[in-house]
């Protein structure tokens, strides 16, 4: 009898701006399930950074909670991430947007001096422990380089955030649209998504890999 792989999904908000990335968020559920795996839904329950209007793509004078917007993408059923227990799941995954580098972390205002979540640093930590695969997506394998440090991921092509990664320790590999790269000594996989100047079907196509690379270092 085959064993259903469960993943434990992050959310960081809901839209591009100032969330989770929707079209890298969505694609990861549907083909997590496509493949065969379920998945619960997570987002850490803290103030948003900030509120963008995704038409002007100026600041609003607003304040938004992660946990409450992730919920939209979730359809209500998510968990804040504090409750997140590394034994229930095989699998972690961060969809990118720029929540993943204002929300989950301060990439995006410190560069390589940034902080990131407790809650995310926590999970990301569990799962490394108790020697389980982690994906990211998009600009959140910053995330992972800024916890684990010498680590094998990409974000594509852009060198400047290539760079930052290399500051903070980890090796950054250069990838093309559904390009995955994986870190076998700590089941680690990424992609660089719409980090890339990418189309919905590039980003299925580099969810699916992405998710199908995690499936295979699952026990």
């Amino acid at each position: 009898m085959v064993r259903i792989k469960k993943f434990a999904v992050v959310l960081s908000g809901s839209g591009v701006f100032d969330g989770a990335e929707i079209h890298e968020a969505t694609l990861s559920l549907y083909v997590i399930v496509k493949n065969g795996g379920t998945y619960e839904i997570f987002a850490p329950d803290i103030p948003q950074h900030h509120v963008i209007n995704h038409i002007t793509g100026e600041e609003m004078s607003e304040s938004r909670n992660v946990l409450i917007e992730s919920a939209r993408i979730a359809r209500g059923k998510i968990r804040a991430l504090h409750e997140f227990d590394a034994a229930e799941f095989d699998a972690l995954l961060f969809p990118g947007g720029f929540g993943a580098a204002k929300n989950l972390s301060s990439f995006a205002f410190d560069g390589p001096d940034c902080k990131v979540n407790q809650d995310v640093k926590n999970a990301i930590e569990a799962m490394v422990k108790a020697k389980k695969t982690i994906g990211a997506l998009c600009i959140a394998p910053v995330i992972l380089a800024k916890v684990l440090g010498e680590v094998d991921l990409t974000i594509g092509q852009d060198k400047s955030t290539a760079d930052a990664i290399e500051v903070m320790g980890a090796h950054h590999q250069l990838t093309r649209h559904g390009e995955v790269t994986i870190d076998s000594k700590l089941k680690l996989v990424t992609t660089p998504c719409y980090m890339l100047d990418a189309n919905i079907v590039e980003i299925g196509e580099g969810a699916q890999n992405l998710v199908k690379a995690m499936m295979g270092l699952i026990d």
